[in-house]
């Protein structure tokens, strides 16, 4: 229902907008904009879909590895009794469990091309468990929630492209987008967990968020008072720990005298299959954000904050940041033009830059994700799932926009 909502509300307002500017601004090139955005969005959701091909191919079949020598099952042993109290209805020890783990722990380490695989695969075995197969179900609702939340870790991909814009500190934004980041996650945690009337306060979960919560701090003051160890730290963990996964798969598989190479062809088959599924829910998503974008909705929208929280009295250096923000949930390629386009015109170490930066850091991809996962089995009605996950982002940027005030904003 949220979805279908969505969708009709993008097309409508951009076909408002359109004729208002036609007709009281004279723009007779925006319908051409909006059309030729809408055949690029076409084209755009084919390659993804297509690209994704090799990568699912290669993960499933390795995962299908896992599976067989029991190395996901022993994931699940090892996260089950956290994972048993945010996902009541999966059964104990379930091989979904250990996917989720493979999922959440690349998402950690900003991996997307290995955390897609993983919750692909994480969505297809809970929906193994829905009795409803056209509609959301509560589990599946709480993992895209918290997939959708992106906590990350080390942002690496931000720290990257502020490197290549030639910022003086490419690493400053780290802290700020792992607290933002976290914020995000905790918030869609919570507002999942009390619409499905799920308990957090008992002492497992508590253990397990407190102990993540005292990991990232950690991490917070070590790479604080080390910034230069950010970098090698990150492709040494991340890329490591994915490789030694993937070798203790195999090694598992031998031990238990299973036929490797088979298992992972039986897998790999599976990756052409996903990737040409979600072709028509892709295009649908990138269509909607296509002429919602073209119209120049999201231009007023800037022009409006300004003026309103410029009327409050309010410091509007954060706005000119805003624009990323609004692009995040919608496109990821475009919420990261925003912030290259941000950099460009402030500066890479300007205010507005590093908020940027911070909320490109502070949450993922809520559209596309709904679009990818929810479409690759099949979901149509997807209950509360997009404005949980809407509700996430939005403490994500909130955060994102206090912290970097506190962090670089002096004046």
């Amino acid at each position: 229902m949220a979805l279908n909502f969505i969708w009709i509300a993008f097309f409508l307002i951009a076909f408002v907008v359109a004729l208002i500017k036609l007709i009281v601004f004279g723009d007779t090139n925006i319908f051409k904009t909006i059309i030729d955005g809408l055949l690029d969005a076409a084209g755009t959701g084919v390659q993804i879909s297509f690209g994704l091909i090799g990568v699912m191919s290669l993960f499933l079949g390795l995962m299908n590895i896992g599976e067989r020598a029991g190395a996901v099952g022993f994931l699940s042993r090892i996260v089950g009794p956290f994972f048993n109290r945010l996902f009541p209805e999966v059964p104990k020890n379930h091989p979904a469990i250990g996917h989720m783990m493979m999922n959440f722990s690349a998402n950690l380490l900003n991996l997307d091309n290995a955390a897609t695989p993983f919750g692909l695969k994480t969505m297809q075995s809970l929906h193994e468990l829905n009795p409803d197969k056209e509609t959301a179900s509560n589990s599946q609702i709480m993992f895209m929630v918290l997939h959708a939340s992106g906590l990350t870790l080390i942002p690496i991909s931000v720290i990257a492209q502020r490197a290549i814009m030639k910022s003086s500190d490419p690493t400053l934004i780290f802290i700020p987008c792992m607290i933002a980041t976290f914020v995000a996650t905790v918030t869609g945690l919570i507002a999942v967990a009390v619409r499905q009337k799920i308990n957090l306060f008992n002492h497992v979960v508590i253990s397990w968020i407190g102990g993540i919560s005292l990991l990232i701090g950690g991490l917070i003051y070590y790479f604080r008072a080390h910034p230069e160890k950010i970098d090698n730290f990150s492709k040494l963990v991340s890329n490591g720990l994915i490789l030694v996964l993937f070798i203790a798969f195999i090694v598992g598989g031998l031990i238990k005298k299973i036929n490797v190479y088979e298992a992972f062809i039986d897998g790999a088959k599976q990756g052409f299959d996903v990737a040409v599924k979600i072709i028509p829910f892709l295009v649908g998503m990138l269509a909607a954000i296509s002429v919602l974008r073209n119209c120049g909705v999201f231009d007023y929208i800037i022009q409006g904050f300004d003026w309103l929280f410029g009327s409050m009295g309010i410091n509007t250096d954060f706005v000119k940041a805003l624009p990323t923000a609004l692009m995040r949930p919608l496109s990821g390629s475009a919420s990261r033009a925003m912030m290259l386009d941000t950099m460009k015109q402030y500066g890479p170490d300007s205010f507005p830059a590093l908020v940027s930066g911070v909320m490109q850091g502070s949450s993922d991809t809520t559209f596309y994700i709904v679009a990818l996962y929810f479409g690759s089995v099949g979901i149509k009605k997807t209950r509360y799932a997009v404005p949980a996950a809407l509700l996430a982002d939005l403490a994500g940027v909130i955060t994102a926009i206090i912290i970097s005030y506190l962090f670089f904003h002096h004046g």
